[in-house]
This record gives C-alpha cells, structure tokens and sequence, in this order.
C-alpha cells in the first residue's frame, strides 16, 4: 500500500483525512506577526480567524520550505512506503516547487525511493476534490503510478469558480492589482473568477451585484460538469453560508441526486479573499482553457 500525502491548502476537514489514512503538511499564516500552523482546524480555530478579518486584520501567508517538506515525506522513504503527494497549485505559491526540490534532495540519500509528486493546479477544495477522488480510486486497488499519472491528465478537468466580496484582499495579495481592486470597490464590480491552466487566478466576467455573481457561479458548474446523475460537488466559504445554500439550492434543483458538500476556506485561502469569498468546484467534462 502506497500514502497518499497533500496539504492544508485543500480545505477539507481534518478528520476527513484522518478517516482516510491522508497526511497532509502545514501551511502557515502570519496574523499581525504571530504565525500560525494551518492545521485543517484541528487545533486553529477558524471562527476566531474570521473575526480578525472582519476586524480588519490583513494576513498573510508562507509557502511550505523544502526543510518541512523533507521532514514531512522522510518518515515514508525510511519505511520503504511509496508517497503520492498531490499539492497546491504551483501557479499561487512556491510551495510545489519546494516539494520538488525536497524529492531531489531525498532520491540522493535514497535512491530506491518511490516519491509521486502532482501539481494539482488547483486550490482549496479544487485541490481537496481531487484528493477525494484520489482516495476512492486507490480504495479501489489503482496503482501508485496509474493514480499519479490520472490526478495530472485530468487535473485540467477541475473546475474552479469564485467570487469575492472584496477585491482589496486579492490585491494585498498580490492577486489583482491595485486598479482593479479600486475600480471594482467604486463600481460595487463583484468578479466571478476562476483557475487557468497555469494554476493562476482570472476574472471571466464582472457581475453588478452579489446575487448575479452566485448565480453565475452555479450555472458555470451546471454548464461544465461531467456527470449529470450524481457528481460531487463541493461549495466552500469564509463565512458565507447563505450564499453557498443559495448555490446549492440551484444545484439540486438541476441536479436533485447530486452531492453537494459546503465547506469553509481555511486561512492559507482566506487570508487572499477576505470574509464572503464563495467558490464551487466539481469535475467538468472538458479541460478548461
């Protein structure tokens, strides 16, 4: 048996990993200089992050080092275990570079070493969907290699759409830039945006109010997804609930058998959208463009 291995950037709960034998390696958070791990909420308590945004907290984020990265694979190359880690879009940070530069240093003292590494080119729970499946496709008996090479043909198939309440998160960082965060407050602009096929953020369209931005993100899923019977759907938030129950709702209505999990955006995400971020991720039937 292989370990399947991500991080915290995929904003699935933690006893959902746990339950599923998944290990996952800590991004952190600086909040007004104090730094934190996020640990999934295993022991960050969400609640209380959002209430420092709300208060006008700015965080900001830093990407897992090789140092942590070879701490975090070694235990598995010691024990002869095959790792597949499935990781953080390389196109938002640096992180999945890191990754890569820990195998080389590991394949040097172990060169036996069976280390998979896969850029999802997705993030929160894009990333966390493609974990799921990953999970069910090596509970069904699928090989370590088969697995990492279908997590990188269909990675493209995972699709991302977003919106956000306030563009001056994005601009703090680094996302968009400072026009675009101004002309967007002014106009009350609220950008439906998604993921290229580099892993980087863009704005496909520029809705005039938030009710015309949820819907568009619901019917871009409608439009895209692959299986029409019963896909898996995850909605995620940083406190915005009814938005995603507004979502959902349009869903099931569609698609009254499909799996539609709501989940909450964790601080590795949370700290670039502000409070009201909210995004929805299935599988598509085509590779976006």
């Amino acid at each position: 048996m292989y370990q399947i291995l991500t991080d915290s950037g995929l904003d699935l709960p933690y006893q959902t990993l746990a339950d599923s034998n998944v290990d996952f390696v800590s991004m952190h958070v600086d909040i007004d200089g104090k730094i934190y791990k996020d640990d999934l909420e295993h022991k960050f308590v969400l609640n209380h992050f959002y209430q420092q945004i709300d208060n006008g907290v700015m965080p900001s984020t830093t990407q897992v080092n090789i140092g942590q990265f070879i701490e975090f694979f070694k235990p598995y190359v010691q024990a002869s275990t095959p790792i597949l880690y499935l990781g953080f879009s390389s196109g938002l940070s640096g992180t999945f570079n890191s990754a890569q530069q820990a195998r080389e240093v590991l394949l040097s003292d172990y060169p036996e070493a069976q280390i998979y590494l896969v850029d999802s080119l997705a993030a929160s729970c894009g990333e966390g969907l493609m974990v799921l499946d990953a999970i069910d496709k090596r509970n069904a008996g699928m090989p370590i290699d088969e697995l990492a090479n279908w997590l990188t043909t269909k990675r493209l198939f995972y699709r991302q759409w977003f919106t956000v309440n306030d563009l001056n998160y994005l601009y703090h960082g680094g996302r968009v830039s400072r026009t675009s965060a101004t002309l967007g407050s002014l106009l009350h602009i609220k950008p439906v945006m998604d993921v290229d096929t580099n892993g980087h953020l863009r704005v496909v369209k520029k809705a005039r109010s938030r009710n015309k931005s949820l819907e568009a993100l619901a019917q871009n899923t409608l439009a895209t997804i692959a299986n029409h019977k019963n896909p898996r759907i995850i909605i995620a938030t940083t406190k915005a609930d009814d938005a995603a129950k507004v979502i959902q709702s349009i869903i099931i209505a569609s698609i009254p058998q499909a799996q539609v999990l709501i989940e909450h955006i964790g601080p590795t995400i949370g700290s670039h959208t502000g409070l009201g971020c909210v995004a929805v991720f299935s599988l598509s039937k085509s590779e976006r463009q």
